[in-house]
């Protein structure tokens, strides 16, 4: 049995993982929870799965939550409680699927405790990769991802050098705006871009896939997981989701991972790694005609690779600033002070305004993340 803690449990991974971990049965013990704000919804989590205690980022929230939880759970706030708790000697795996920059220190934290991190928060590593990698090497921990795009590289991986490997091939669904004319993609309202075609995901990713971002940060994200040079990592869009990337080698060859567009199942591979289970997800039936599409990103209409390829260039705090930056643009898109196209002009303000620090210290990375959303927010309407 491994015991896990799952960080972000009331959001869209949350939520998929908590009925992964039901459907894998005695094999998987939760005993932690974590959220922002959702009270309710994170104490029926919490007396669902039976788990110890259940935290919340937010003090102010921790009376109500208190409250909710039952008699045998303990109810926890603030990051420096729950970073002790994600450490706690009988914790095998942390699953990290926060939203966001709050997913570090914990992370980090669990890491120098030597627990095995299955990671779907991107902004992990697109912060602090460097610091985030160095640490695992440093204290003999593995990194599973659960990002559909990198637990399908990391699937073709298995059994194959590094030093073989010719680039990574990242598929990007294109969004629901793939054939959208430029003129009018000042005219989409949140409501349109939160429409997507084939995941069903949390807002904010929903949005990233919507500009592409999800994919900028997916590239960052992909240089420090497999160590590949980032113009050996390349990006295709491929609107079935049904192959979620492909490792081309030396030779020519080129291996894949299909699979259904359902978060399940990188969530299983990475709980119950290197096992394979029976799966919630049905099968591929090849009985059924279908084709599959691949074409190149436009990069016109949506320079949201370009941009994360700068900051990547750039290193040091400037992919921290990028992803930073980008948080802000969709949290002022969806509430309306921006158009569409303001997220990605906002991204290229702020990061035009930054000097990168190179090599930094958690403490510099987060004062650049600090900065980066100040300055988003100043931004003005249209970027």
């Amino acid at each position: 049995m491994k015991n896990i803690v799952i960080l972000g449990s009331t959001g869209s991974i949350g939520e998929n993982a908590l009925q992964v971990t039901a459907h894998l049965g005695e094999e998987i013990r939760v005993v932690g929870l974590a959220a922002g704000r959702r009270v309710q919804r994170l104490a029926e989590q919490a007396a669902a799965c039976g788990c110890r205690w259940a935290a919340v980022a937010d003090a102010d929230h921790g009376d109500a939550l208190r409250a909710a939880l039952p008699p045998t759970c303990r109810a926890v706030c603030g990051s420096d409680e729950l970073c002790d708790l994600v450490s706690a000697s009988d914790v095998d795996l942390v699953l990290c699927a926060i939203v966001g920059t709050a997913g570090l220190k914990p992370v980090l934290a669990a890491i120098r405790a030597g627990k095995t991190i299955a990671l779907a928060s991107k902004e992990v590593l697109v912060m602090a990769g460097e610091q985030v990698m160095a640490e695992a090497r440093r204290s003999g921990v593995r990194i599973l991802p659960v990002d559909s795009e990198h637990s399908a590289v990391f699937q073709c991986l298995e059994g194959h050098r590094i030093a073989d490997v010719k680039r990574l091939i990242l598929t990007a669904s294109g969004g629901p705006f793939r054939r959208t004319p430029a003129a009018d993609l000042a005219r989409v309202t949140p409501e349109l871009a939160l429409a997507h075609p084939t995941w069903n995901m949390g807002a904010k990713i929903t949005i990233d896939s919507a500009t592409l971002m999800n994919k900028g940060l997916e590239v960052i994200e992909a240089h420090w997981l497999f160590g590949v040079a980032p113009d050996r990592i390349d990006v295709v869009i491929h609107p079935q989701s049904i192959v979620h990337s492909m490792v081309e080698f030396n030779d020519g060859s080129i291996l894949a991972q299909l699979g259904n567009p359902d978060m399940r199942l990188p969530i299983q591979y990475a709980l119950t790694y290197p096992e394979r289970r029976s799966s919630l997800i049905p099968g591929m039936d090849f009985s059924i005609a279908r084709s599959l599409e691949f074409e190149p990103p436009d990069d016109a209409r949506f320079p949201a690779l370009r941009l994360a390829r700068q900051a990547l260039e750039a290193g040091g705090t400037a992919p921290a600033v990028f992803n930073a930056a980008n948080e802000v643009a969709v949290a002022r898109f969806l509430s309306r002070a921006i158009p569409f196209p303001g997220i990605w002009q906002t991204v290229e303000a702020v990061l035009a305004r930054h000097a990168s620090v190179p090599h930094p210290s958690l403490e510099t990375i987060l004062a650049a993340d600090a900065w980066a959303r100040e300055m988003a927010a100043q931004v003005p309407l249209g970027g």
